[in-house]
């Protein structure tokens, strides 16, 4: 039995379900037609377009961003999809501050909504630094359907590793 790493926490009752699902073979293409449509945003600079126009929609006050790029060694050295830094430095009599956000290159590939899901959580991480109930909130104020698909990016990834599983094998 796959382990289910990234869904740790959530319901007995739902775990089942998505453990039937994978037994079946069904995971991916429940996946495939939940989330038929990729995107475009391919490079760091579309990223980047992509990124700011969420931030100028619904963060406008928020710090600006010096940096937003892809990251094809996140996932695998910080377990983590997406990044959120800040640098301080002394310039002067000033102190200025940068802000970067990065995002797992296999969001490149991911469904369009995936990709929405990861920018929404490092922008929130502008105004919210813990992932408290504020943080949460506004995840949700700049996508709707953010706890949805928080879940199912959870099961894309557990998908990904079950091919990735499925090829070390053939």
């Amino acid at each position: 039995m796959p382990t289910l790493k990234y869904l740790a926490g959530y319901p007995a009752e739902l775990l089942a379900q998505v453990q039937q699902l994978i037994d079946a073979g069904r995971l991916g293409e429940t996946l495939a037609r939940r989330y038929p449509l990729g995107h475009e945003v391919r490079s760091d600079t579309a990223l980047f377009d992509y990124t700011m126009a969420l931030k100028n929609r619904y963060l406008r006050n928020a710090p600006p961003l010096s940096k937003v790029c892809f990251d094809a060694k996140l996932k695998v050295l910080q377990h983590a999809l997406g990044t959120h830094t800040r640098a301080s430095r002394v310039q002067g009599a000033k102190l200025t501050s940068k802000r970067e956000i990065r995002v797992a290159s296999l969001f490149k590939e991911a469904p369009a909504e995936f990709l929405k899901m990861i920018v929404v959580h490092e922008l929130a991480h502008l105004k919210e630094l813990d992932h408290n109930k504020a943080f949460y909130q506004l995840c949700q104020h700049m996508e709707p359907a953010y706890g949805q698909l928080e879940f199912d990016l959870r099961l894309y990834l557990t998908h990904q590793d079950l091919q990735a599983a499925e090829a070390c094998h053939d």
